[in-house]
């Protein structure tokens, strides 16, 4: 790895961690060594599990395990999503846990959540995932598609399992309903503005 390290680096001890995810770690590491800019495909399940979410959603639950809650695991930005890593066995159990919480169930016509709050994609075992390099690339296109947002530092991460990735959820889905005291207008109705009244 690179000697010049920075915080959005992943650590050698991260590095090691991530490669362990692997069938040939040492393999992974020779790359990352060679090519310290390249992203690989980690199969997940039994290092790590990740959830997957559109990056404001991502975003949004990644503001609420720091503001508010125990903070989190490492994260990546990839394509447009925020891949959260989580401990294994959440991409089993999550689902579960949204459904119980009628993450996305229809009532009527209308939804009981925000069309905003996007379905989150649980990667565990038999799926892999592309984690970014482990170093920053310095090729600005390559860095606005993929990078660590929280970069793993340590061989022992703390991952948050399926109930704290859950809490973050629904309070990222909370923050991002704008609620009104108003009942919603009679879309027939004609609206006068009164304020210009004399």
């Amino acid at each position: 790895m690179s000697s010049a390290w920075n915080a959005s680096d992943v650590t050698p001890d991260g590095a090691a961690w991530l490669a362990s995810a692997g069938t040939y770690p040492r393999s992974t590491l020779a790359l990352w060594e060679e090519r310290p800019d390249a992203p690989v495909v980690l199969p997940c399940g039994a290092v790590f599990d990740i959830v997957s979410a559109p990056s404001m959603f991502g975003r949004r639950m990644l503001d609420r395990l720091w503001d508010d809650g125990p903070g989190s695991g490492p994260v990546a930005e990839f394509r447009g999503r925020i891949l959260l890593f989580a401990a294994p066995g959440t991409a089993q159990r999550l689902p579960a846990l949204l459904e119980w919480e009628e993450w996305g169930a229809r009532d009527g016509r209308e939804t009981t959540r925000t069309e905003a709050v996007p379905p989150l994609l649980c990667h565990g075992t038999g799926d892999a995932v592309t984690v970014p390099a482990p170093s920053e690339s310095t090729s600005p296109a390559r860095r606005s598609a993929s990078r660590w947002l929280v970069a793993p530092d340590t061989r022992q991460p703390w991952l948050p399992g399926p109930e704290v990735l859950l809490w973050a959820a629904v309070r990222a889905a909370r923050s991002a309903v704008r609620i009104s005291i108003f009942p919603p207008a009679d879309q027939d109705a004609k609206v006068y503005d009164v304020s210009r009244r004399r």
